[in-house]
């Protein structure tokens, strides 16, 4: 596909909103929704963004296993039944929560016809896969098995790095044989016809995705936004840094899920470092885990500092209170190295507060080494420290920093991040409606070469060559194609979800354990 199907410059891009894609049917499909997290807000906002402008988007997600509903996307309503032709509406389907992260969910086997059934009665014009796992995975695999002139086009945002997460959480030899399968898996779906762009949010991510031999042609990078208005140095509290403060610490903050591949691990020995070296700080955790299992386990690698008064955790935040979190700290603390993007990153720099990370993933894409923050080798607890210990004790310097940080952040806004999504997505839809279009033209029994050597066939259907066989055959020989793909995801899903139990009950019976120690303490 031509990089420029529709003419456009690049400011037209960046202020306009393609007219053509008002009133095109989109289904979303999503692995979580909602501002939960930096991949299901920028999610989030891209929904708004086009519902906004008249597209019709349905979305389609896994239930929310949480306890906070956080939710609530515009000009929603949630379904209960099936619907036919509806518009703008919201699916939650049935899935089993990561018992260490219930925010994301496997979602159990379900068919594409009944997606299309129960949001727009009917197949859409595109169909746009954030973040692909569970329920990405599925679609595209079931889209494979579609006749040519069947393929809705597809287009991925990838997001979230699976391999790196089974890397840190599953230990070895889970670790090796989960990362190879999710390798193979997202190389043989992203490969397909189907797939048109991938969107990708850091240099990082590319590399992984070239290496697992995806078209580079397909590869498209797509930053992240930011409120601006929402996150803003004016949003410092000195309430809140008299509370956190109230001898003049120097206040550091982590804003992140409490999980173990988010680098806590590391940041509770920079933390005891900084103590060890005299700094008078307070690190100030904002965030939490729906398993409260795994949110103990975290808090205890800082338990030493959190009974001297070091360190606070905050719980989760949102909104107001979030924006002023970030504007009332004075350094933010970057420290996992799984990040595709790290929106938070983004977030603080907004809020005029310069950025210490480890120079793996997506902030290494985001934060000007010596200019609104430093970023320091992965590994490199002692470069760590150092930096933070000397932006610290420079005060001028901090300012500088801050002052760069937001000038940054102000040219990242979700109206121009949105807009780029939308005029790939009419482009998209231009391109399939003019291969049909041309593909119908054809005599009888002719196709014509579509990418990649795949070929379209609009006047023959799937199963021509045996011209006698009736409807009812044709349905169910499709549907053993398709039954034989789910068959082999389920099977993938019974493996991790029977992997997940143990896990699960691992942290059950050290949640005891520990309630034990604490009776007897306190006996």
């Amino acid at each position: 596909m031509a990089a420029n199907d529709i003419d456009r410059d690049d400011a037209q891009l960046q202020i306009a909103f393609p007219e053509s894609l008002r009133g095109k049917r989109i289904l979303l499909c999503t692995e979580s929704f909602g501002p939960v997290n930096g991949v299901s807000r920028t999610t989030l906002m891209l929904v708004n963004h086009l519902r906004e402008n008249g597209a019709d988007v349905a979305v389609v997600a896994p239930h929310n296993h949480t306890r906070q509903n956080t939710f609530v996307p515009t000009r929603n309503r949630i379904l209960n039944g099936d619907s036919e032709g509806d518009q703008n509406l919201d699916i939650r389907i049935q899935g089993y929560p990561l018992p260490y992260n219930p925010e994301l969910t496997v979602v159990y086997p379900v068919r594409l016809s009944t997606l299309y059934k129960r949001t727009f009665g009917s197949a859409p014009d595109l169909i746009y896969l954030a973040s692909p796992a569970s329920l990405g995975f599925q679609v595209m695999l079931q889209m494979r098995q579609k006749p040519t002139e069947e393929r809705i086009p597809v287009i991925c945002n990838f997001q979230t790095d699976l391999a790196g997460y089974c890397s840190i959480l599953f230990p070895p030899p889970f670790s090796t044989i989960a990362t190879a399968a999710l390798s193979n898996v997202q190389s043989f779906l992203f490969n397909h016809p189907s797939v048109k762009t991938i969107f990708y949010p850091s240099r990082f991510v590319k590399r992984y995705l070239v290496e697992q031999r995806v078209q580079s042609t397909k590869l498209e990078i797509l930053q992240r936004g930011v409120d601006t208005e929402l996150f803003h140095p004016e949003k410092r509290s000195s309430k809140l840094r008299k509370e956190l403060a109230p001898d003049g610490e120097i206040i550091l903050i982590c804003v992140s899920r409490l999980g173990g591949e988010k680098g806590f691990e590391f940041l509770a020995e920079a933390a005891t470092e900084l103590d060890d070296r005299g700094l008078n700080f307070k690190l100030y955790i904002v965030g939490g885990n729906r398993n409260p299992d795994v949110e103990e386990e975290i808090k205890g690698s800082f338990a030493a500092l959190t009974a001297a008064g070091k360190v606070v955790f905050a719980g989760f935040r949102i909104g107001e209170d979030l924006a002023a979190s970030y504007a009332s700290a004075d350094i933010f603390l970057h420290c996992s190295i799984t990040e595709t993007f790290g929106l938070v990153v983004l977030e603080s720099m907004a809020s005029g507060v310069p950025v210490i990370a480890r120079d793996e993933g997506g902030p290494s894409d985001t934060v000007r080494d010596g200019e609104t923050g430093y970023l320091t080798p992965p590994d490199d607890l002692a470069a760590f420290v150092d930096r933070v210990m000397a932006l610290a004790d420079d005060e001028t310097l901090r300012r500088q920093f801050s002052a760069n940080a937001r000038r940054q952040a102000e040219g990242a806004t979700w109206e121009r991040i949105n807009n780029k999504v939308a005029w790939r997505m009419a482009e998209t839809i231009a391109s399939r409606e003019r291969e049909m279009a041309e593909a119908h033209k054809l005599p009888q029994g002719e196709s014509e070469a579509g990418e990649d050597g795949d070929r379209l066939a609009p006047t023959m259907p799937v199963f021509g060559w045996l011209p006698l066989m009736n409807d009812v055959v044709k349905a169910r020989i499709e549907d053993a194609r398709v039954i034989g793909g789910m068959a082999a995801i389920s099977a993938t899903w019974v493996a991790v979800g029977t992997y997940l139990v143990f896990i699960k009950a691992g942290l059950w019976v050290k949640g005891v354990v520990r309630s034990l120690f604490v009776w007897k303490a306190d006996a």
